[in-house]
């Protein structure tokens, strides 16, 4: 008796990253909100949707990135991240909250970073392994979802660890940028995340490779005004910089 609902219910949850349980209240009106949140259960069971407050979010757009894998963009433009990074070091302090992106530009920044008292809060397994070989600095990564894709840690769990924490500066890596779109990425709940970490830090600071401009990925999680600083090389476009400086965001160009 349950199948063709469950069958109708399972289509809705699919279909778009994040769907709220008003919504399925308001389709099956002869159906109480027990029911449906057992309906969710149900398929997270399954491994369709992941349960979270007020809905469920779809696998389907969980798990799809758009991005290229990390072991594709590992050695892209390695020099000039290297350059990035060694720029970033001039914002590490003692006694500050940083939180570390994941991504290649952030896995360069990592290995860079010296045995200081710090504590560094990071999405990125490969960046926290990174930090571990000094033993001053505190490591603190965060829980979630793992994507294969780009070795970094997201979802609705991953949040609640961030609403907990003070962040004094944070460096996000954007995995593209336009003047109409703001920093994107490829992966939904990877948006989410940046956001909220944006919104906890004091400072954010783009790491921004050069030829991620003028590249729009599915997700924006910010516009220039969220931005403190933008860390980037000689490439970057004259126009580009003329814009960030009307912003008054300062500019850092690693020659």
């Amino acid at each position: 008796m349950n199948y063709p609902r469950r069958t109708l219910v399972r289509e809705i949850l699919i279909s778009k990253p994040f769907t709220a349980l008003k919504e399925l209240e308001e389709k099956f009106p002869d159906v109480s909100s027990m029911t449906l949140r057992r309906d969710i259960e149900f398929f997270e069971q399954q491994g369709d949707v992941i349960k979270v407050r007020g809905g469920a979010r779809s696998m389907k757009f969980i798990t799809t990135t758009m991005e290229d894998s990390i072991s594709e963009r590992m050695n892209d433009n390695i020099e000039q991240k290297k350059r990035i990074a060694s720029k970033a070091l001039g914002f590490i302090e003692t006694g500050r909250s940083i939180f570390l992106d994941s991504g290649s530009t952030a896995l360069e920044l990592a290995k860079m970073i010296e045995n200081h008292r710090l504590s560094i809060i990071t999405s990125g397994p490969n960046v926290a392994i990174a930090l571990s070989q000094n033993d001053k600095i505190m490591v603190n990564l965060l829980g979630g979802l793992l994507s294969r894709d780009n070795l970094s840690i997201s979802g609705a769990s991953t949040l609640e660890q961030v609403n907990k924490l003070n962040i004094d500066v944070a460096f996000i890596v954007p995995s593209g940028f336009s003047l109409k779109d703001g920093f994107t990425c490829g992966n939904y709940n990877e948006c989410e995340l940046k956001q909220a970490v944006i919104k906890k830090a004091e400072r954010t600071i783009m790491l921004l490779d050069p030829s991620k401009v003028n590249k729009c990925l599915p997700y924006t999680f910010s516009r220039l005004e969220g931005v403190s600083a933008v860390i980037s090389d000689s490439r970057l476009d004259e126009d580009l910089r003329q814009i960030l400086k009307d912003n008054q965001i300062d500019l850092i160009i690693a020659e």
